[in-house]
């Protein structure tokens, strides 16, 4: 017991204490109650003041975490308003997890596995949802916005199948997509564009999407594009994906804007693939404390009804305090034991719980620990969706405990190896089937196979289901893309401003494309559409001229007078700001990127994203999130800025990017570019627009998105050559930029090169004619990728039967000589093309770690300078016979090689 007469030292010292007497006499109080009550009445008055202290609206700190009850009491449910017919939507609940592990067995036969444990606990935070929250895209074009758990999908797939939207043939064909009738095995819009809007499974990208797209959609109102005030992100999510770093990266954004219209699902069934997800701790409680000190509203539904009982006998609190102490995994295992063992280990842990026991049947002890949870029971997860829609002024996190496994038997229920379990036995379905009171007959299951469910179209059931939806705005989930014009192009001339090339100024393509920006977002039509993203590098990248003009995207405007006021290229952030500058979050940045270039499908409005970054930070980091982008139908423009092996001088390893075109290319929906001078980016970007955003070619897939890396090394731009057909070169991959000239008969070679280093390849065209002898051809290789796979094709046509030539091979056909590829980038980038090109062929590139040092310096370390190219270039052609061996080592001499 604490002294009352000592004066413990607190940082509440340092404050003015204006009645010291008033003081000790609450402190006498509190040391009274406990002395006479205990520890645990003093504590629970401690919790009722501070309770009412903040309803009140006091300023005290918020308590991070509260007893292992239900935040909604039984009692309060009712104020939600529950309406709807409980008997019928059990009824389709049941039929969803029937057919759900129906599919997943039947298909276990072709070993395709599937998951069946995930939904068995979460169909209720679904069906909930389905039946009086989600809204469809049929009321305003947009509805609200589901991130389905990825390993629910066969649940997902089995309403559908009960609305009508999929078939038997369908169900059979889960995770068999070859024949193109399949159903992908988790939420994947690109394989089944239709149904799913958002992929999920790569764990933790959901709950971070969800939180940027909450926030796109404040920043579409904001802007005046559209106002999608009215639509809500539901977000549902495993207890165990929440170990992921993505999963819990935004919160502080979240709350910091006060994004009211996102609401967090989290299925707390306490496993997570392969055991407990805090087997010696509580994860409710730890994400709890996690979401309240990040700002969120947290609703706790943890117990179903059969729980009332046994807190109504608590009258010690004994109940709440034995439950706030056992550990995840000792609860899990109540689920799978008998009533005796639960009274020992339980109940016997306290007198008074030991008292409390006898009063309970083994029955009812079964009941409430087995299966009674808050996430089972529609009336309370209906009282948790309300209170989230309800609460304004914050996002909401819904911790819904479950048994992962529910009702699928003994054998499943609560299994450490449920996640990895694909099948029923037929006699486990019988019971699973007795279970749910569903009419299935035994003659159903001919030859040992199990049967699906259906209740027929004009069912009660389906009626209700189809009513629901109509009332809540047409079937979800559902993706759509909504028939609109295509957007117009931008006027000419902010393309062809860069065709008369720079003059003696030396511009960097970097500096080149954020001009071309600057021309584009100030165009009537399409302007507006332009999203500018960057991760807090936008004075690096030379974008501060856009602060000012376009504003910084802020909810609450700008209420500070920002210390550069005076100056032309202020710090500006207004409600309605166009860039989106995220800080050093390179992930929040895609996330950013990802909901904008979806919009044309979320919402119906299509914007322009640009995403500009340090290209060594954004494939490496990010790269599970293009992927995203790719299986979303994303369309926009990432810019890898400051690209490049040796251009970024001095900034060392870790910045030194040699290989993002090499990730790139492994991205189907990534059409990867390195341009090397500024009206290849115009040329770029124009068609990107037309092929995203425009009319199209027939055939030509719109749902791609475009990856440029543009460099920070100042040179000066030529003028566009005036060489037929160099658009299609540019867009292809391939053009001769410069032409050699030398005597005839002259020994000759092909130079390609990309980016930056078309410079140094410049440079040694002219050492190579005036020191060698040697006639060399430049060419400006702008994509490497997209080259190879225009080859690709190529062959597959070649294997149908259809004589096609690849484009590099055209291109090539009459250029003479060997052919030596460079880039500031690891060989394998321009190696990609090397299989198709007839020339003999060898190439140079910045293979290795990076370092610090000068640019020069860089080069040579890595033998990528214009004499290292001479040097090369002579020894393919020493190994030819058209110069002399000793050529290779004089130049080798001569360059200090």
């Amino acid at each position: 017991m604490t002294d009352p007469t000592r004066i413990q030292p607190s940082e509440l010292d340092q404050l003015p204490d204006r009645d010291p007497e008033e003081t000790a006499e609450w402190r006498a109080s509190l040391d009274a109650v406990a002395a006479a009550a205990g520890p645990h009445r003093a504590a629970y008055l401690m919790r009722r003041t501070l309770e009412r202290a903040q309803d009140a609206g006091l300023a005290l700190p918020k308590l991070l975490e509260t007893d292992y009850v239900n935040t909604i009491p039984t009692a309060a449910e009712a104020a939600h308003g529950f309406d709807g017919d409980e008997e019928l939507e059990a009824r389709i609940t049941a039929w969803n997890r029937w057919n759900a592990a129906a599919m997943v067995t039947r298909g276990s036969k072709y070993g395709v596995g599937g998951h069946i444990a995930t939904f068995a606990s979460a169909a209720w935070l679904y069906e909930t949802g389905f039946n009086h929250f989600f809204q469809g895209k049929e009321r305003d074009g947009s509805g609200d916005q589901l991130f389905i758990q990825g390993h629910a999908s066969p649940g997902i797939y089995a309403r559908a199948f009960l609305d009508g939207r999929l078939t038997e043939a369908h169900l059979d064909n889960f995770r068999q997509e070859a024949g193109g009738n399949g159903l992908p095995s988790y939420p994947h819009p690109r394989r089944l564009p239709w149904l799913w809007e958002f992929p999920t499974v790569s764990m933790g990208l959901g709950p971070l999407s969800a939180i940027y797209q909450a926030r796109f959609n404040r920043y579409l109102t904001h802007r005046g594009i559209k106002d999608v005030s009215a639509s809500h992100v539901w977000a549902f999510l495993g207890d165990g994906e929440m170990d992921e770093p993505e999963s819990t990266a935004a919160l502080a954004l979240a709350a910091r804007e006060g994004l009211d219209n996102l609401t967090f699902v989290i299925n707390c069934n306490l496993q997570r693939l392969d055991g407990p997800v805090r087997a010696n701790f509580k994860i409710v409680q730890e994400l709890e404390a996690q979401f309240r000190g990040a700002g969120w509203n947290v609703v706790k539904t943890l117990w179903g009804t059969a729980w009332d009982e046994l807190f109504q006998l608590d009258t010690t609190g004994a109940l709440v305090r034995r439950l706030r102490e056992v550990p995840d995994a000792q609860v899990q295992t109540y689920q799978t034991r008998d009533a005796a063992y639960i009274r020992e280990d339980f109940f016997g842990k306290d007198p008074a719980l030991a008292e409390m026991a006898k009063l309970l049947s083994d029955d009812k002890i079964i009941e409430c620990f087995h299966s009674s949870r808050g996430g089972h029971e529609s009336r309370k997860v209906f009282a948790a969706y309300k209170a989230a829609l309800s609460h304004k002024g914050a996002p909401t996190v819904i911790l819904a405990q479950t048994v992962k496994g529910h009702t699928l038997g003994k054998g499943f229920a609560s299994k450490n190896a449920n996640h990895q379990m694909k099948k029923l036995t037929v006699d486990e379905f019988k019971e699973m089937r007795d279970l749910l009171g569903l009419p299935i007959p035994d003659s159903a299951f001919a030859d040992g196979r199990v049967p699906y469910g259906h209740p027929g179209a004009d069912a009660p059931e389906v009626r209700y289901l189809h009513e629901r939806r109509a009332a809540l705005g047409g079937p979800a989930p559902a993706r759509r893309v909504h028939p609109a014009a295509a957007l117009p192009a931008p006027a000419e001339k902010a393309f062809t401003a860069f065709d008369k090339g720079s003059g003696s100024q030396s511009v960097a393509t970097t500096m080149a494309f954020v001009r071309l920006v600057k021309d584009l977002v100030r165009d009537k039509e399409t302007g507006r559409r332009w999203v500018p993203i960057v991760p807090d590098e936008a004075r690096t990248f030379g974008m501060e001229s856009l602060f000012p003009s376009l504003g910084i995207y802020s909810p609450k405007g700008q209420t500070y007078e920002p210390v550069d006021r005076d100056q032309l290229m202020y710090y500006k952030e207004a409600v309605n700001g166009q860039i989106l500058n995220e800080g050093i979050t390179e992930a929040g940045s895609m996330a950013d990127f990802i909901a904008a270039s979806t919009a044309y499908s979320t919402h119906g409005e299509p914007m322009i994203p640009f995403y500009i970054f340090y290209s060594m930070f954004g494939w490496q980091r990010t790269a599970d999130q293009m992927w995203q982008l790719g299986d979303q139908l994303g369309r926009g423009f990432l810019v890898g800025a400051t690209a490049g092996r040796t251009t970024l001088t001095g900034e060392g390893l870790q910045h030194a990017d040699g290989h993002s075109p090499v990730i790139a290319a492994t991205n189907p929906a990534a059409l990867t570019y390195d341009p090397a001078f500024a009206y290849e980016v115009a040329v770029i970007v124009k068609e990107g627009l037309r092929r995203m955003y425009g009319e199209g070619a027939p055939g030509e897939d719109p749902n791609v998105f475009y990856y440029l890396t543009v460099y920070n090394e100042p040179m000066p731009q030529p003028a566009k050559p005036a060489v037929p057909g160099i658009d299609e070169g540019i867009v292809k991959g391939l053009y001769r930029f410069r032409e050699g000239s030398g005597a005839e008969g002259a020994p000759r070679t092909q130079l390609l090169a990309s980016g930056t280093a078309i410079h140094w390849a410049l440079d040694a065209q002219r050492m190579l004619a005036e020191e060698w002898g040697v006639t060399a051809d430049v060419w400006s290789a702008t994509s490497w990728t997209e080259l190879r796979r225009d080859a690709l094709e190529a062959d597959a046509a070649l294997l149908r039967g259809e004589e096609r030539v690849p484009y590099v091979r055209q291109a090539l056909a009459d250029a003479p000589g060997p052919v030596l590829a460079v880039s500031d980038y690891m060989r394998q980038v321009p190696d990609q093309i090397a299989q198709w090109v007839e020339q003999d062929y060898s190439s140079l590139g910045a293979d290795g770690f990076g370092l610090s040092d000068t640019r020069e310096a860089a080069r040579r370390h890595f033998g990528v300078d214009a004499p290292s190219i001479v040097v090369a270039a002579l020894a393919q052609l020493a190994r030819r016979g058209e110069v002399p061996a000793s050529a290779v080592k004089d130049a080798r001499e001569r360059y200090g090689l």
